[in-house]
């Protein structure tokens, strides 16, 4: 366990504290709440003024969706990531919003008619849920405690066991069902007890080939005790800042591979007690999982590094055609990945079909010599091509 937030916990209610401060920002503004960011004018120009006014976040994520995508914004808040990533995704994409403040929640759905006929279509929904139980609907729960009150052990474990099925029968997100998890500031909030669950939960619902693409409040060193035990610090986004490598390593953890810093703030949002706290913005790819097939494909590490070590150890040394297999290969020359630009692809003259393909022990590391990738009896000549054009040769 590394140092940081990593099961420490507060001795308050920080979901109470977190939801009472949200409630007050859905009503009036709160410019305290997180940091200010800087969006394209012309996005927001659909957008309800009031929409606007109550956004608190410490990025915007919401930038690097596509079209067509299905995304999940974790705290919704208000809904204005939702509604400029409803503009993103296009009429075949959709955007979920969950959040577990009530006001905040009316406060997104009261445009929400609104924004359909702006944009010419409806593709937002926003449901009632906590980021680090992405199965339970809060509102089928609540229905499930208006049908009987709870006032024994006994009844609370029917209601925890009608949760359960909820989850299980009526997921609020499916698993393996969305390509993009965004959040704006959010994962902070959550108790520290609880955050391994909420990254196991972004897993959990993203498709294999998605990313979650999250902007948060990380810190350069732990928060101290008295940090830690402020309950306004803790609902304004300090207490519960990741230690920066923390936040990268807990993408790894829960089996995130292609874990990048997209943007990090120069300058400190705030700093307390010699603290440094400021945004970070990380993508995280899911989609390494699963068998390893041998189909003699081969990866060139193009440099500037003399050689990079990956997530599992692997070693790319710069200039050799090193053996990987046929998912590694996939993950690494996907020109809209990770690795993309970092690599070249070596396919094998004669395609080895996957069904006939063998498994591939990755955790050996061995170079793919040319005659693996061409054959053992390739004894082609050819004349060599001209490389002159009109401008001149090469």
């Amino acid at each position: 366990m590394s140092s940081g937030t990593v099961g420490r916990s507060s001795g308050y209610d920080v979901e109470r504290e977190v939801r009472e401060r949200y409630a007050e920002g859905a009503a009036a503004c709160e410019s305290s709440l997180c940091c200010a960011t800087t969006y394209d004018p012309e996005r927001l120009k659909l957008l309800p003024a009031e929409i606007i006014e109550k956004d608190y976040g410490c990025g915007d994520p919401t930038r690097y969706v596509k079209r067509g995508e299905s995304v999940v914004d974790l705290g919704s808040g208000g809904g204005k990531a939702c509604y400029l990533m409803a503009r993103e995704v296009g009429a075949d994409g959709r955007v979920i919003g969950v959040d577990f403040n009530d006001a905040m929640l009316g406060l997104a759905r009261k445009y929400q008619a609104e924004m359909a006929e702006k944009l010419g279509y409806a593709n937002t929904r926003f449901v009632k849920g906590r980021i680090q139980d992405l199965a339970l609907d809060l509102d089928k729960a609540q229905a499930v405690l208006a049908g009987g009150a709870v006032s024994s052990v006994e009844d609370l474990a029917a209601f925890e066991a009608a949760c359960d099925r909820l989850r299980r029968e009526e997921p609020m997100i499916e698993t393996e069902s969305v390509d993009v998890v965004v959040s704006n500031c959010v994962l902070n909030l959550v108790k520290p007890e609880e955050k391994a669950k909420l990254f196991d939960e972004i897993f959990r619902v993203l498709r294999v080939g998605g990313r979650a693409v999250i902007s948060d409040i990380v810190c350069d060193e732990p928060p101290t005790e008295s940090i830690m035990n402020d309950p306004k610090l803790w609902s304004g986004c300090v207490s519960g800042a990741f230690v920066e490598g923390d936040f990268l390593r807990r993408f790894a953890d829960a089996g995130f591979y292609g874990i990048e810093i997209l943007e990090r703030s120069g300058e400190p949002w705030q700093t307390i007690e010699g603290v440094e706290f400021r945004a970070m913005t990380v993508v995280a790819h899911k989609g390494k999982q699963g068998v390893c097939l041998e189909r003699k494909q081969a990866v060139v590490y193009k440099g500037p590094w003399r050689e990079v070590r990956d997530d599992d150890g692997h070693v790319f040394r710069r200039g050799e055609r090193v053996a990987v297999c046929d998912k590694t290969y996939r993950l690494m020359t996907n020109e809209h990945g990770p690795y993309g630009v970092q690599v070249i692809g070596i396919d094998p003259v004669h395609e080895i079909p996957l069904e006939e393909a063998e498994l591939y022990d990755c955790s050996r590391r061995a170079l793919r010599h040319p005659r693996e990738t061409k054959g053992a009896d390739y004894d082609v000549t050819t004349e060599a091509d001209s490389c002159c054009g009109p401008d001149g040769c090469c």
